[in-house]
């Protein structure tokens, strides 16, 4: 069997489909297999007619089509798929040979097969890739991690596929070890999902509470793509708004009130209280699209639960609170980016992974889905200062945080006036409020955690790491709790 193949892709729904398509367009032959055999006939019939893939019908045959090393992508359904192709392949391949998980899976996932993979001498990528299915075909982001003896060899296919920006540096580097590739997909899907609420809250604040229609809106939403809140999100939300149905309508008035999730966002949340980072934002982002799925619930809620007298009744300077929603969503865009970033310096020293914050601003600044303007400047944050410990803390940030303070706190106070939910906006703020905060109320809380339980404190008039407990009613003991910790 000839050894012709750059390199194998197994998956061929869209998002594989348009890989190999955008692999074969930059001159690499790509070897192709799908679980269900005549979706490879199908494919080579159709979307691939005329081109250079190889089609395959069995693992075997396959692995028997490529240039060694082999290197072999999966783009399946995260969990046990990915498990299982895993096992098919392993008594197929040789040490040295490459397997990449190009799917959306857990990074401590990534990390365990990396670690299974690693003992059998086979080199492991766990990448992250964002853009849907057109970026697949003309370009993603690629954030790939795992064994770095891999990278040499997956380099110049991962670099060319990608996306290109500044004069044409790919969207796509070295990540780092192990889970690494994975855990960052996993931050920029985190982020992805504040975009959006924060985006959606500032329609809610514009359509109900200020009365713009879809027209108004569409052009509000182009004019703020031509400022610092340039993005894709921002520019397709303008489309939905112009979007109409045959009979005239508009689509978005007729789409249910109800989000779903495929779980990236819940991850990191998870993974920011388990190593804890206060990534507030993106928890509210998710919380949001859990209420949104209570939609009967909400609906009988809302014949029985009064709000604010003065609710719809918006008598202002609607100009003027249109800008005010504009500051609020950038400010809450940086504090959003800016959890995320701390998440992201969190596991990396605990993993030791040495993450480029950098370099992963520019490998979102294309093909992804938060792709933005704003990375830009985060990219030039962190090349001023490696060591930044939070993004708020640059003076780019800190001043555009300033600059949008003011239409950011009258946001939020016109949603509470209003009685309309702004859980992202509102959660920003206090976060802000929080950051900047000298002392805390933690204070009282400590107090009340030694009274009940015993769990000791800090004094401000001693050293940091000394601990007392007080007999607060002469009745407990003067023990400290050593047990546990709550």
């Amino acid at each position: 069997m000839p050894q012709t193949a750059d390199i194998a892709l197994i998956g061929l729904a869209v998002m594989g489909q348009n890989i190999v398509l955008n692999m074969n367009d930059h001159g690499f032959v790509v070897a192709v297999y799908n679980r269900t055999v005549s979706k490879v006939d199908d494919f080579l019939a159709n979307e691939a007619k005329g081109t250079h893939v190889i089609g395959a019908h069995s693992l075997e045959e396959l692995v028997g089509l490529l240039k060694r090393p082999r290197r072999i992508m999966l783009l399946v359904k995260a969990g046990a798929p990915v498990d299982e192709f895993i096992d098919l392949l392993v008594p197929l391949l040789e040490p040295g040979d490459i397997i990449i998980d190009g799917g959306n899976s857990f990074y401590e996932d990534t990390v365990r097969r990396y670690k299974a993979l690693k003992e059998k001498g086979i080199l492991f990528v766990g990448s992250g890739v964002s853009g849907g299915e057109e970026g697949a075909r003309h370009g993603p982001s690629l954030m790939p991690g795992g064994n770095a003896e891999a990278w040499p060899h997956i380099k110049a296919i991962f670099q060319s596929i990608a996306a290109k920006v500044d004069n044409g540096v790919p969207c796509c580097d070295w990540v780092g070890e192990s889970g690494a590739g994975h855990f960052v997909k996993m931050v920029h899907n985190g982020i992805e999902y504040g975009d959006m609420q924060l985006i959606s809250e500032a329609y809610q604040l514009m359509s109900t509470g200020l009365g713009l229609n879809n027209e108004q809106l569409a052009q509000t939403f182009t004019q703020w793509n031509r400022s610092e809140l340039d993005s894709y999100l921002i520019e397709i939300t303008s489309h939905i708004f112009k979007f109409k149905e045959a009979d005239g309508s508009y689509l978005v008035d007729k789409i249910l009130d109800t989000a779903g999730q495929k779980g990236t966002g819940k991850w990191t949340v998870l993974s920011a209280l388990d190593h804890g980072a206060p990534v507030t934002l993106i928890a509210e982002a998710v919380f949001a699209r859990i209420i949104s799925s209570l939609k009967d619930e909400r609906v009988q809620a809302s014949t029985v639960l009064a709000g604010p007298a003065t609710e719809g009744k918006f008598s202002g300077d609607v100009r003027q609170a249109i800008e005010d929603i504009r500051q609020a969503l950038y400010a809450s865009k940086i504090i959003s980016y800016a959890q995320g970033y701390m998440l992201m310096r969190q596991v990396s020293e605990e993993y030791k992974w040495k993450l480029n914050f950098g370099g992963i601003a520019l490998m979102w600044r294309g093909g992804c889905i938060i792709r933005s303007r704003f990375l830009g400047d985060i990219k030039t944050a962190f090349e001023h200062n490696p060591k930044l410990t939070n993004l708020v803390l640059d003076p780019f940030f800190t001043d555009g945080l300033k600059q949008a303070q003011e239409g950011w706190r009258r946001t939020v106070a016109l949603s509470a006036t209003l009685g309309i939910p702004t859980p992202t906006f509102s959660n920003a703020l206090a976060f802000y409020d929080s950051y900047r905060c000298g002392r805390l109320p933690a204070n009282l809380l400590q107090a009340q955690r030694d009274y009940f339980g015993a769990h000791t404190y800090e004094r401000v008039d001693k050293p940091r790491g000394e601990f007392f407990h007080t007999n607060w009613t002469g009745q407990g003991g003067s023990t400290a709790s050593t047990a546990y910790n709550a």
